[in-house]
């Protein structure tokens, strides 16, 4: 997700760090579809270290591991905090996490799918959000009765069980427009529209990380396979900022040139503003070139 908008902008060299493993045989080895995927992305080192521990070492650098300009991709609480504390010594991409859904739905959707992608999200991570906003009770109530059933089925429903109990909600609102109105407030990293004409409410959407279009288009699509990237703002963030694209990995740099024309047509106004100002020796940088033509 972080590698391929890297490369498209140009990026000269992109490491991955990825905690290793221990097998069955007791060998500690990395992950082989981490190490598939680093290699069909075109990464060039893959380091055997994950954590808030690689955010440092990248950060700073170590004897074996170089400083970097720039750390992206998700992770845990510890990795999210880790970011946060070495932003200024090196970009970030975002503080992102944890993962949040919020599915907006009316009559024609279906109550188990529904059910089973704000489940998609819940299992992620105790503090993850899983929230449904519908026009219809009734359809609130078979969406909660579907939720019960599949938390069931699930293999990290431990999980998914308390993230629902913290952090996930059902309300009931007259409208649609009232439902897309109350999303771009919370602005969500995953909005699902699961209604029956999801362009039109998209028109109404200003605040989303990435926006799912009706009931064929899960949450789950974004995550392995759909184009968009998947690295996206959460907590509200959305309202100001957006996803990681090649643009996260571009910086601009300005240059000025004035010619002898031109400085002496614009020295009297800086000379001017550097006084009001208070900064003589701003002032005195201008006026020093002037009396020199004098």
């Amino acid at each position: 997700m972080a590698c391929i908008p890297a490369k498209v902008a140009g990026v000269e060299e992109i490491i991955v760090a990825t905690p290793p493993k221990t097998d069955e045989s007791g060998k500690i080895k990395l992950n082989d579809a981490v190490l598939a995927a680093a290699y069909i992305a075109g990464v060039d080192r893959v380091l055997m270290v994950g954590g808030a521990q690689a955010v440092a070492a990248l950060a700073y650098g170590t004897e074996s591991i170089p400083r970097v300009d720039k750390i992206a991709g998700p992770g845990n609480i510890y990795v999210a905090e880790a970011k946060r504390l070495v932003w200024g010594a090196v970009d970030i991409d975002m503080i992102a996490g944890p993962s949040e859904v919020l599915v907006i739905a009316d009559e024609t959707a279906n109550p188990r799918y529904v059910a089973a992608d704000l489940l998609s999200q819940a299992e992620h991570d105790p503090l993850a959000a899983a929230v449904l906003v519908t026009v219809s009770r009734p359809f609130a109530e078979a969406v909660k009765a579907q939720l019960l059933s599949q938390l069931e089925q699930l293999g990290r429903r431990d999980i998914a069980a308390r993230a629902i109990e913290r952090c996930g909600a059902a309300l009931v609102v007259d409208t649609l427009e009232e439902a897309a109105a109350f999303s771009d407030e919370v602005a969500p990293e995953h909005l699902e529209l699961a209604v029956a004409d999801p362009q039109s409410l998209l028109g109404r959407v200003r605040n989303a990380g990435s926006v799912f279009l009706g009931s064929y288009t899960p949450e789950a699509l974004g995550d392995y396979y759909a184009g968009p990237n998947h690295v996206l703002p959460t907590a509200g963030t959305a309202r100001f900022s957006s996803g990681l694209s090649w643009a996260s990995f571009v910086k601009r740099m300005t240059f000025l040139y004035y010619g002898k024309k031109a400085f002496y047509r614009a020295a009297e106004d800086v000379v001017c503003l550097a006084e009001a100002e208070g900064l003589d020796a701003h002032a005195r940088s201008v006026k020093i070139r002037l009396e020199e033509t004098k």
